[in-house]
């Protein structure tokens, strides 16, 4: 039985779809202002191991993965380079969607643009100004947290430290991970000079990053979702912010299953612009790493635990992967072109594997499981058709990991 962290609440829990016949997932895409870097792709591939062993394990998955093209730091980083947003968002994102096939991501069956849902956003904030949980001011449109009864709850917001005095936070987004005590910003409405706008019920302007989630989620899918997921500092703010607006116009929780990310760090530190330690999936395939051993360094450790890039490390990891993928390949020859036959052996590598992966996604415990049982095998001692059930098993597996083959 899959058990899975359930951020919501903070404990283990049986995985039990809301659909049995359809698992909904969704999770937090990319924000296209720049390029994806190493920390984002792991959270990405986090994300795609569990829609994999969902599948593996003969569920139907529906995912949906939301792509933020209108935001204050995309009109920034578009004015910065001469661009127009367009042109600047396409070129990332036709990026982004390479290096998720290169590391072999399944693309999710729907792709949304939050530029290309405008008018739903607009909708939604109507939603919410009828409901009263809204408001305008100063031609922008804010929700008001204190109007959403349990706002806070995925974080667990200690709602005894909100000001008595309205704040409004009127940024899409704000350095650091911690808490906006105030209320956010939903439209952004048009301010002379603006060259980024739509014309919608609401006047000119353009939806905040906080409303373009939920306007995506309600085109797609109309119950509640099984799993949404997203790094860790998500964690603070947005997906709360997401929460409160859905389920401030539908009668029904948001999601049953929340899943969370840890960071990727660089020696130690954050990856940031200023210091230089911004590393992309092509920084490590021009030092010679393959897409296997990229993809396996990533999800090597926990994705609740944090994971820490340097140099030796990686040198590690893609050494261990290539060591497990020589007795492989050994068994691969011992096999030949014999029809594959169970055994206790293939039966013990499928065996490993959901055991651990069942356990919350554990990958490492669920390679270093396939390793231990592997490098004990008397190779040459194997019948031909039991090496070949033997692959047969791995690259059952090896539908989820990605990397063995």
């Amino acid at each position: 039985m899959l058990k899975l962290y359930n951020t919501f609440g903070g404990k283990f829990e049986t995985f039990k779809p809301v659909d049995k016949d359809v698992v909904s997932v969704f999770t937090c895409g990319p924000s296209v202002y720049q390029r994806a870097h190493i920390g984002n792709m792991r959270t990405f591939l986090f994300e795609d191991t569990i829609v994999r062993y969902l599948e593996y394990s003969g569920y139907k998955v529906v995912r949906g993965m939301n792509i933020t093209d209108v935001e204050d730091k995309a009109l920034k980083e578009a004015e910065k380079e001469g661009l127009s947003l367009k042109k600047l968002t396409d070129i990332n994102i036709r990026k982004f969607l390479s290096e998720m096939r290169f590391l072999r991501m399944k693309i999710p069956d729907y792709l949304p643009r939050a530029s290309e849902h405008v008018d739903r956003a607009a909708d939604i904030i109507s939603q919410l100004l009828a409901n009263k949980v809204a408001y305008w001011y100063r031609g922008n449109v804010y929700f008001d947290p204190l109007k959403f009864k349990g706002f806070g709850k995925l974080f667990g917001l200690d709602m005894s430290r909100w000001p008595k005095r309205r704040k409004r936070f009127h940024q899409d987004t704000y350095p650091g991970i911690q808490w906006n005590l105030g209320d956010f910003v939903l439209w952004h409405g048009y301010n002379k000079g603006d060259h980024v706008c739509w014309k919608s019920r609401l006047g000119r302007g353009r939806p905040s990053w906080n409303i373009q989630d939920p306007s995506m989620i309600v085109d797609y899918f109309n119950d509640t979702l099984s799993i949404y997921c997203g790094g860790i500092d998500n964690l603070y703010r947005h997906h709360d912010y997401t929460l409160a607006i859905l389920e401030s116009i539908r009668p029904f929780p948001m999601a049953r299953y929340w899943m969370h990310c840890q960071h990727l760090f660089v020696n130690g530190h954050k990856m940031s612009k200023s210091k230089g330690n911004i590393i992309y999936v092509d920084t490590l395939t021009s030092q010679g790493y393959t897409a296997g051993e990229v993809r396996f360094f990533l999800t090597c450790v926990h994705y609740r635990k944090r994971l820490n890039y340097s140099d030796r490390r990686m040198e590690e990891v893609a050494s261990k992967l290539r060591g497990f993928r020589r007795i492989v390949a050994a068994i691969t020859k011992r096999a030949g072109k014999a029809a594959p036959v169970a055994s206790k052996i293939s039966a013990a590598v499928k065996k490993v594997f959901a055991e651990k992966i069942d356990n919350d996604l554990d990958v490492t415990g669920a390679f270093d499981g396939l390793n231990d049982l592997l490098s004990g095998l008397d190779i040459d001692g194997l019948a031909a058709a039991e090496a070949s059930g033997i692959i047969r098993s791995l690259k059952e597996i090896d539908c989820v990991l990605q990397v063995i083959f």
